[in-house]
């Protein structure tokens, strides 16, 4: 059989052949499953001219599902609160000790504009459960009623007032998607603010570059299918943010610091999750380098296979590993 081969223009682009992708080999058979199922699974983004609250509704209700199971696999307490005027949910474990004078500031996912409810508890319920931490998870302000910096202004207050309690070397930052990109501007825009930085950061389904570019967009559009290939050069694109970063430059230092050396050296120590076939994997990649070349400490898992924020699917080995991962990693640096 003759195999269509990759095509290269002058400028560099190059034409890809279709070509079939299997389950990879080094995947779990719970990943595998999975992977299978998604044939059953519409695809495509809502219109962009659905109404706001119809797209975050439908989100919570299917990933409720998710919710409830990642809940039977780690046992926790969830409080609402507020803290500085900020909504904020608190997440601790229930069938183990929490850990004294500790806490995490969770910064949920959604693209700017939606998941406050199951982004959160997804990415909160098994590092509270798993690690015995205190988990307070930020709903902060987002598009399209709000712009950049609102985010990062709402979680500045919150950080302020636990300040008042817990020691800067106490206390962690980490998000997934969105609230991965947040938690990297927040390591930015803490010293900005005259504030400490905390023990560590962990960005996860995300890097400190905007994203929708590199190579990870263009082959997760067509291998995972989460999110579509960007546009081509003169072609329109969506604004999944829905105008969060309207009329700011993405290369700001404060939007996409893995651009700026002198800028990312000043982060703390940094965990950085993403997949092969996650859109982030570029980003997170750039992050990593960036982080390593200003001499601090990185490190970087890329789950084989694995999608963006792989960690939301409690029903698969690897994400259960990198649960773990998170954990140990917090546990050698919040003190």
């Amino acid at each position: 059989m003759t195999l269509a081969k990759p095509a290269f223009a002058e400028d560099g682009t190059v034409s890809v052949p279709a070509f079939k992708l299997p389950p990879s080999s080094f995947s779990s058979p719970e990943a595998q499953a999975a992977q299978a199922r998604r044939a059953l699974v519409p695809g495509g983004a809502p219109p962009i001219d659905m109404p706001i609250e119809a797209i975050r509704q439908g989100l919570e209700q299917m990933l409720a599902p998710q919710v409830e199971a990642m809940r039977k696999v780690y046992p926790v307490n969830i409080t609402e609160d507020e803290i500085a005027g900020i909504p904020v949910r608190v997440i601790t474990p229930a069938a183990r000790t929490e850990l004294p004078g500790k806490i995490l500031l969770n910064l949920h996912g959604g693209a700017f504009t939606m998941c406050a409810d199951a982004c959160a508890l997804l990415e909160s319920v098994p590092i509270a459960a798993l690690g015995g931490y205190r988990i307070v998870t930020v709903d902060y302000r987002m598009a399209p009623e709000a712009q950049h910096p609102a985010a990062l202004e709402d979680i500045e207050a919150v950080y302020r007032k636990l300040l008042e309690t817990y020691a800067p070397q106490s206390m962690a930052i980490y998000g997934c998607s969105a609230g991965g990109a947040l938690t990297a501007q927040m390591a930015v825009w803490l010293p900005m603010r005259g504030l400490p930085q905390p023990a560590a950061v962990g960005i996860f389904g995300a890097g400190g570059v905007r994203f929708m570019h590199g190579d990870s967009a263009y082959i997760a559009g067509y291998v995972d299918g989460s999110f579509p290939p960007p546009p081509l050069p003169g072609e329109s694109a969506s604004d999944m943010t829905r105008g969060y970063f309207h009329g700011f430059d993405m290369d700001d230092p404060v939007i996409s610091p893995a651009l700026h050396p002198e800028v990312i050296a000043k982060f703390p120590p940094t965990l950085l999750i993403t997949g092969t076939r996650a859109m982030d994997m570029t980003p997170a990649i750039i992050t990593n380098s960036a982080l390593l070349k200003a001499g601090v400490s990185s490190t970087l898992i890329v789950g084989e296979a694995m999608g963006h924020c792989f960690i939301y699917a409690p029903e698969i080995p690897e994400s259960l590993d990198a649960h773990q991962a998170i954990v140990d990693f917090f546990g050698k640096h919040v003190k």
